[in-house]
């Protein structure tokens, strides 16, 4: 029976040690709640490491068998691996990189990197001690970005999902971390790569194909022939949990207590991890600037603000508590009044009662991070709301600012956009704070955190369907014996034949991809059979094809059907056509050659080939979008077509069509065997003018009317000599 497996950094349980005995108590957060619906059932686990260093064989065991009663299976860590994988990769590189503080705080050490890799590695075997195939993995979050490719080298088709709980850098901050290359490789292990935001997506998208020799169709990689998707799946909470609480007595008590202690102000709340990604000092600096410019809020307005403890041990971290300190103890002694004090600053934990009652108390709730992957105290404040009173700001940098529109945005580093949205939201009226607050709500509600497990594993499997679906159309071994086979039966051939990407493979300059020595033999081992009739097909100029294949016993059609050549004979070219359009045309094609540095025209009789092969990644892409818009309107009047292929765009003739040169091939004669090979856009014309009957193949995994597909040229010419030694094999027996 197939089973589900999560793995992230840390189990979702809190482990303490008290006289010598490991105490165990589960965890309250959001991910551990949503994923609660997997990893208790069946032989589902959930893999990771406890969260304190555990030395002793007799407690690891001791531990472990706790442990496996709640469906979970320990990674133990020594305290070096912690320090190093953990305090010095994780959040000494990735952590600051990922949230645009690279030039700050990042450090680039080589020993931690290398502990990087080995506990990545540590996580690989607790998986594949109890993988099997056909299970699912879940790997979690920045710590285990090598897992998925460690994974999949040992279990090449179990289902890998991955998920990033925070944001993704652009490219160029990205490309400063030396082990970018390794990152992004293991990466792609995964079937399906989650992030909370489409920026997120685009900006992983964006390194993949800029670093690594990767092709991105829309939001799907093509990685060593198998298929990759990132899409984005913002997080939710566990809504029930949140709208519930506020009813509960002990919060309902606690409750009362905090709007008698504030009845006479407005409470502003503020709940953050101590970290410098979260803009507490830049709030700070807002808040102190609506008492400074406004004295008129002085006594009316209190700042609420819990600091949970994190990482303070670490300089940067100790530094940022004590700047906090320093800018409260500031802002409070300048303003304190008798029986007011403006912040009230908690540097501690709460229990989520006491939580639940300042959510449902608090007239605002302020959440403006600096970067923040999703920030999940927007959305527990929102469930918390149950009379949809109460007004969210909120930051554009976290990533729930893309759902909750209805909050008031800001941008965090802009204090006086801060200070201006604190008067809008204690000044505004309850109409508009209730039709604010219901939208959001039902938004919490539906997008809640089972939703988002539910639509994650979804996706995933609907990605392994895809790959699954591309592999049974695949030409393997047993469906090219059966291809050979109607080949050697067959008395009366014709095979269609792309050049470039199919029987060649594609380089940088185009004049340099001419065909070697043993093309030729195997075209002409085809062409010495009487039965075989070849025809090469290609969007190549005639003089090349005539200058390579001339001399062949084959059939060649040059320039997408504009120019024909029958063995032993002159080429000949479509009567009728004009070529008056290229005077309009050109100049425009002119225009994106200066714009866009790399780029070339390529000139045919009766088209014009945009080349961006050379042009900067993503540039090319963008200017080829831009040229196909501009020509839309021309190409209507003029009768012309245009066709997008790999790093090319080309305008030509809409009379002249691949399928319809091989439709007057087949037209003249009864052939018994149709095959047909090609690469891109222009041969799917080929294949959708070929019978049924018709064996069509694509060169490449790209979505194609062909019925199989072979991954490249290689295998294509693999698959011809196939063919010419069975003919052999059929004489000789």
């Amino acid at each position: 029976m197939a089973k589900t497996i999560i793995v992230s950094n840390r189990l979702p349980v809190k482990i303490s040690k008290t006289d010598n005995e490991y105490m165990l108590s589960t965890s309250e957060g959001g991910l551990a709640t949503g994923l609660g619906s997997i990893y208790k059932q069946g032989d589902n686990k959930w893999i990771g490491w406890p969260g304190i260093e555990i030395d002793e064989k007799e407690d690891q065991d001791n531990v472990s068998a706790q442990l496996a009663k709640l469906s979970l299976e320990p990674v133990f860590l020594n305290q070096e691996e912690i320090n190093q994988y953990y305090e010095g990769f994780s959040n000494d590189v990735l952590w600051p990189v990922f949230h645009y503080y690279v030039s700050t705080y990042s450090v680039y050490k080589q020993s931690n990197w290398d502990y990087y890799q080995a506990v990545n590695k540590k996580f690989a075997e607790a998986v594949l001690k109890i993988a099997e195939p056909g299970d699912v993995i879940w790997i979690h979050d920045y710590q285990l970005l090598l897992l998925p490719a460690l994974i999949r080298k040992e279990l090449p088709d179990v289902s890998i999902g991955f998920f990033q709980h925070i944001p993704f850098p652009s490219n160029e901050l990205f490309r400063l971390i030396p082990w970018r290359k390794e990152l992004l490789e293991g990466m792609l292990g995964a079937d399906l790569i989650g992030f909370h935001t489409f920026d997120d997506v685009r900006h992983f998208l964006g390194a993949v194909t800029r670093v690594l020799p990767v092709n991105a169709s829309a939001n799907v990689l093509t990685v060593d022939e198998r298929l990759v998707v990132a899409e984005s799946f913002p997080m939710g909470i566990d809504n029930e949990k949140y709208a519930s609480l506020p009813l509960q007595k002990g919060v309902l008590e606690q409750k009362a207590l905090i709007k008698e202690t504030f009845k006479n102000s407005k409470l502003i709340l503020s709940i953050d991890r101590l970290d410098y990604s979260k803009g507490i000092l830049q709030r700070l600096q807002a808040f102190e600037q609506l008492l400074q410019q406004h004295p008129e809020y002085c006594e009316k307005v209190t700042l609420y603000m819990i600091v949970v403890p994190s990482r303070d041990s670490v300089p940067q971290y100790a530094h940022l508590r004590e700047e906090i300190d320093k800018r409260v103890g500031n802002i409070n002694a300048l303003y304190r009044k008798m029986d007011w004090t403006p912040i009230h600053y908690y540097y501690r934990s709460f229990p989520i009662e006491m939580l639940s009652a300042l959510y449902s108390s608090a007239d605002v709730c302020l959440v403006t991070p600096l970067r923040d992957g999703m920030n999940l105290v927007s959305k527990e404040y929102v469930a918390s709301r149950v009379n949809d009173d109460g007004v969210l700001i909120l930051s554009e940098m976290a990533g729930a600012s893309k759902e909750l529109i209805d909050a008031v945005i800001v941008n965090p580093n802009n204090s006086g956009e801060v200070c201006n949205a604190i008067i809008e939201a204690i000044n505004m009226p309850l109409d508009e704070q209730k039709r604010r607050m219901k939208q959001m709500r039902q938004l919490v509600s539906k997008f809640n955190i089972t939703h988002w497990v539910k639509v994650f594993m979804d996706k995933l499997k609907e990605v392994k369907q895809m790959q699954r679906s591309m592999q049974t159309r695949h030409v393997s071994f047993a469906t090219e014996q059966s291809i050979v086979n109607r080949y050697i039966k067959t008395k009366k051939r014709i095979i269609f034949l792309d050049y470039d990407g199919t029987l060649v493979g594609f380089k940088s300059n185009i004049a340099q991809a001419y065909p070697d020595e043993a093309l030729f033999s195997i075209i002409d081992k085809l062409s010495e059979d009487p039965a075989n009739e070849l025809v090469l097909i290609s969007g190549r100029k005639h003089q090349n094809l005539g200058d390579w294949f001339g001399d062949k016993n084959m059939y060649l059609i040059a320039e997408h059907g504009s120019w024909f050549k029958q063995q032993n004979k002159s080429w000949h070219k479509i009567s009728g056509l004009s070529d008056a359009w290229k005077h309009d045309i050109y100049p425009i094609l002119d225009t994106y050659v200066d714009r866009t540095p790399g780029t070339f025209i390529e000139e045919k009789t009766y088209s014009l080939v945009w080349h961006y092969r050379n042009a900067q990644k993503g540039l090319g892409e963008l200017r080829a979008n831009e040229l196909m818009n501009n020509l839309k309107y021309h190409a209507t009047d003029k009768g012309l077509q245009l066709l997008p292929g790999d790093k090319v765009l080309e305008v030509k003739n809409m009379e002249i069509n691949k399928g319809k040169a091989a439709s007057i091939l087949l037209e003249k004669n009864d052939y018994d065997f149709i095959i047909a090979f090609g690469d891109d856009y222009t041969d799917e014309d080929v294949f959708k003018s070929l019978p049924d009957t018709a064996i069509t193949i694509k060169v490449g995994s790209n979505v194609s009317a062909a019925k199989f597909y072979l991954r490249n040229p290689m295998e294509v010419r693999n698959m011809l000599t196939r063919f010419t030694e069975s003919t052999v094999l059929e004489v000789k027996g």
